[in-house]
């Protein structure tokens, strides 16, 4: 459906600034591996201006949390499908308490009380009804089922239905229209069921079947129409015309959020906690890559300097370049679960995209170096390789580099696939290809010349890892010749030429270049993809919709939960 009209605060036409508005999403999106207390201080770090200390926003979060009622439960992991933690009814409060530390004169809540029981949806439905009392807050919730003791906490009801406005006003005189209508509420009936029971015409025969023999079509058409012409209508509309002319003056500003800097330090600490306690983000590739190096390091055991260990060498440096970071993938699904965190902090603003890939990147790097380290000296030492320290240093350094340059690719992907299976799928295709025409399986003077040699060979990173690996092996060696009629030895450079076909114009260290390079370009390619998806979404929205119909939303000044929103 494509929408026109105006949003209008006080009578202005405005942008609001940050933290005067909130939204409270239907799915408690949060970092399991946090306890509520952690959870909340680092939204509080992000979200509140660098004026205030870090004891102030700290004080901050927990009186946020008590005012919640989750103050036995501050040093509780949040939990999710590993670790046993909080109830759904905790988690939907700790999903306003990260949205209401910023004191939003209105806050927004999806569908609350979804997957509560009754006791929790009265909860956390009568702490917000407080919260707005103490702070003079607009609360706007829309809410499936409510009980009789939730329904009683609203001051003002609005019934949709099918597009239509069959009601809006004040909770008390929504059932007099019903009433004098002919659709009265039954004794000892929740009345909310009763309201949705009637206007629902998804089950057109169990209605007819307890109201009478009119259609829920009509039974609708008669509640707007005869709510256009009541005096609850009228009302509102003249509350419109009122806020209108009036003009108030804009809605408070509020304190700016955090710096960049200040958010990139947080997002860096945060993400860290997470990838330590997180066991499928790097802990099991970790387990992985030790069975996986063992297993290559007793395979090619003692490689030695034969002319077939040539052949040997090279499979070996291909399986850590290809494989080894092919592994990467394993973490995808946590990361997937990150951006879904980053998607919901994101729609409400409290940091950017850039803020967002620093702190990714910077704490997964001793993550990476810790199983490029490990994993790698164990393959490197019981195969054989150059014994020299500093050839050591660069296998660590280009198997540390084409790790992160995969994780780089699945950050790329995941901003576009975002579900985690067909992310795997896509990853592990794009994988696929580049370890095809990476120069081992067919050699680069072998390959096709359109598409695969130029340029996708060039594109494909295995091609600087595969290089940079021979380079760094190959060189300074010399192996026994047993082709006859040629020299009794072959040395490493002959054998990089004419057996792998390596490219020796340039050192190893330009392979390495090239690689931190790639990993630069797909980090840039995420921020830009999500920035530009940001701006052509509503773009295409717009183009694709039909059926224009106006609408208009004026907000009052928000004075308490009983601040009225009208929707024309």
């Amino acid at each position: 459906m494509h929408q026109t009209g105006e949003i209008l605060i006080n009578g202005r036409k405005e942008t609001l600034a940050f933290g005067t508005s909130a939204y409270v999403t239907q799915d408690d999106t949060l970092m399991t591996t946090l306890t509520v207390r952690e959870a909340v201080f680092y939204s509080a770090q992000l979200q509140l201006p660098d004026s205030m200390s870090i004891s102030e926003k700290k004080e901050r979060a927990e009186m946020t949390i008590r005012e919640m009622g989750l103050q036995d439960s501050m040093d509780t992991r949040i939990g999710g499908w590993s670790t046993k933690g909080l109830s759904g009814g905790q988690k939907r409060r700790v999903s306003i308490c990260i949205e209401i530390l910023t004191w939003p004169k209105l806050l927004f809540l999806d569908e609350p009380t979804s997957g509560l029981d009754s006791a929790a949806s009265y909860h956390v439905m009568n702490r917000i009804v407080k919260l707005a009392h103490q702070h003079g807050r607009t609360i706007i919730a829309s809410i499936h089922q409510p009980s009789s003791e939730v329904f009683e906490l609203f001051h003002n009801l609005c019934l949709l239905s099918y597009g239509k406005t069959v009601y809006f006003g004040p909770v008390s005189m929504a059932e007099m229209l019903f009433a004098t209508n002919g659709f009265p509420c039954p004794p000892l009936r929740n009345p909310s069921d009763h309201y949705l029971r009637t206007i629902n015409k998804d089950f057109d025969e169990d209605i007819e079947q307890g109201i009478g023999s009119n259609s829920t079509e009509e039974i609708i058409d008669t509640l707007v129409k005869s709510y256009k012409s009541s005096e609850i209508c009228k009302q509102v509309q003249h509350n419109v015309l009122k806020i209108s002319q009036q003009k108030r003056g804009p809605l408070e500003k509020k304190g700016s959020q955090a710096s960049f800097i200040t958010q990139s330090i947080v997002l860096t600490k945060r993400s860290f906690i997470n990838m330590y306690r997180d066991l499928g983000y790097y802990w099991l590739r970790f387990a992985i890559y030790i069975a996986l190096c063992l297993c290559v390091g007793t395979i090619f055991h003692d490689i030695g300097l034969t002319y077939g260990s040539i052949q040997a060498r090279g499979s070996m440096l291909m399986f850590v370049a290809a494989f080894l970071t092919f592994m990467a993938i394993g973490g995808f699904p946590s990361f997937v679960e990150d951006m879904k965190i980053f998607g919901r902090e994101r729609l409400n603003g409290h940091y950017g995209v850039g803020a967002f890939v620093i702190g990714n990147t910077i704490s997964s790097i001793p993550y990476l170096c810790f199983i490029s380290l490990i994993p790698g000296a164990l393959a490197y030492y019981l195969v054989g390789l150059q014994k020299s320290f500093d050839h050591f240093i660069y296998f660590v350094i280009l198997l540390f580099t084409s790790t992160m340059l995969v994780e780089s690719i699945m950050m790329t992907v995941a901003s576009v696939v975002p579900n985690y299976l067909m992310g795997i799928i896509t990853g592990a295709g794009i994988q696929g290809i580049m370890i095809l025409n990476g120069g081992f399986f067919r050699l680069p003077d072998d390959l096709p010349k359109p598409f695969w040699r130029y340029p996708m060979y060039y594109i494909a990173f295995h091609k600087y890892a595969n290089q940079g690996f021979y380079k760094n092996e190959f060189e300074g060696l010399s192996f026994p010749n047993n082709q006859v009629g040629g020299p009794p030895t072959i040395t490493g450079d002959e054998v990089l030429r004419s057996f792998w076909q390596v490219e020796m114009g340039y050192s190893k260290w330009i392979d390495l270049v090239i690689l931190f390079g790639m990993v630069v370009v797909y980090r840039l390619m995420f921020w830009g993809i999500i920035i530009t998806v940001e701006k052509i979404k509503p773009l295409i929205k717009d183009y694709m919709a039909a059926s224009p119909k106006k609408s208009s939303m004026i907000l009052e000044n928000p004075s308490s939960i009983s601040s009225q929103l009208e929707m024309l």
